[in-house]
């Protein structure tokens, strides 16, 4: 039962608070809430009816929780993800959530908050990119909070994000990995061809060992990936999390044949290594090793080690892959991971038909002797019923 008391006529008035609201919360346990005015108390008695009836009601001291609380309560429970993502989702925390929100309680933020707060990071010189990480951080914050019980909707829902400009893709020649490869401190050119033509990302070929390549079929396992936390590597799944084996074309076959030919290793062994051994640490191959093969080569310096995992992509593309098989051989999720990177550089599929068309229609003509019609029209045969009529 939710009804309004008269403190003056109880004797209970404290100053100015006179009106005293009593109800009860969605689990049954009575709270109260003084006002000055009995109209404030009527407004407040109907507004917390009306979130009860909707289900929206929330505990007001849990509105209270601030952001920085619950941050770290939502962070604790990302434990299953992997480290890189886990250090990307503290760093955003850190750098660009909270100093913002931390201290603010969570039923004080609204829509127009979050978009002004976005925009101010895209403002100071945050990129795009970046600036969108760190809403969907903010965002899953604040559903964390809805699950708290500290709000009934999530403020950052509804925004209307400007897209990010996607990062140039570059792609080289079959000549230009092979100025790269013979530019690079060996024997690291034939990583460089390796990851040309079989398309692995960095951190799956940090990863691969020695006992994932069959030379003799020809093909690569690849079932993890590696990754640098705060100057400790990590091994884990792929990025899909999902395996995938990798045909080989013969020349890389016979090169990585010679390659460990020439080096001991065990099968647990990597099969890619540090100049001095150890496993590959990728920021120090780029900084050290592969930007100087790319200046020496001749190459612009905005060529990324990536960028040989597209130049595969357009290998394949190039030699008339469908893009299923370019899908399974760089792992992607979906075909539309694929398309969506890749379809521009398909072939017009429409403009191909047509000349397949014009072509079936010539050969028809070329291969049958054409009809000559009586009277101007070809008779067409009757069919015939059961009885002959």
């Amino acid at each position: 039962m939710s009804y309004i008391e008269d403190l003056k006529s109880k004797r209970q008035g404290q100053g100015r608070l006179r009106w005293r609201v009593r109800y009860r919360d969605p689990t049954g346990r009575e709270r109260a809430k003084s006002f000055a005015r009995k109209v404030d108390a009527e407004r407040f008695l109907r507004r917390v009816e009306a979130d009860k009836f909707q289900g929206l009601w929330v505990d007001p001291r849990q509105g209270q929780t601030t952001v920085g609380e619950l941050a770290d309560r939502w962070y604790a429970t990302t434990v299953t993800l992997k480290p890189k993502t886990r250090e990307d989702y503290r760093s955003l925390l850190d750098n660009h959530v909270l100093p913002t929100f931390g201290n603010r309680a969570v039923a004080s933020i609204d829509t127009l908050a979050v978009r002004s707060w976005h925009a101010d990071l895209v403002s100071g010189g945050l990129s795009p990119s970046r600036a969108k990480h760190a809403y969907y951080v903010l965002f899953a914050v604040l559903e964390a909070a809805i699950q708290a019980g500290a709000l009934v909707r999530n403020p950052a829902a509804g925004i209307r994000l400007p897209p990010s400009p996607s990062r140039e893709m570059r792609f080289l020649s079959p000549a230009e990995i092979e100025r790269l490869a013979d530019a690079i401190t060996p024997p690291y050119g034939t990583m460089v061809r390796f990851a040309a033509y079989a398309g692995l990302r960095a951190g799956e070929i940090a990863a691969l060992r020695v006992k994932r390549l069959d030379l003799l079929r020809g093909t690569v396992r690849v079932v993890e990936s590696a990754s640098e936390v705060g100057g400790r590597l990590f091994s884990g799944p792929t990025k899909t999390y999902a395996e995938r084996t990798v045909r080989l074309p013969r020349f890389l076959r016979d090169e990585l044949a010679a390659y460990l030919a020439a080096r001991p290793h065990e099968p647990d062994a990597f099969l890619f290594t540090a100049p001095k051994g150890g496993p590959m640490r990728h920021n120090n191959f780029y900084q050290r090793l592969f930007r100087p093969a790319l200046r020496y080569a001749g190459l612009p310096e905005q060529v990324r080690f990536h960028d040989l995992r597209h130049t595969c992509a357009t290998l394949l593309i190039a030699q008339g892959a469908h893009p299923k098989a370019i899908q399974a051989h760089l792992g992607h999720s979906s075909i539309q991971v694929t398309m969506d990177r890749y379809g521009h550089l398909f072939p017009d599929a429409l403009e191909h038909l047509a000349d397949r068309l014009d072509a079936a229609r010539t050969q028809a003509r070329t291969d049958s002797a054409p009809v000559e019609p009586r009277d101007g029209l070809i008779e067409l045969p009757t069919r015939q019923t059961q009885n002959g009529r």
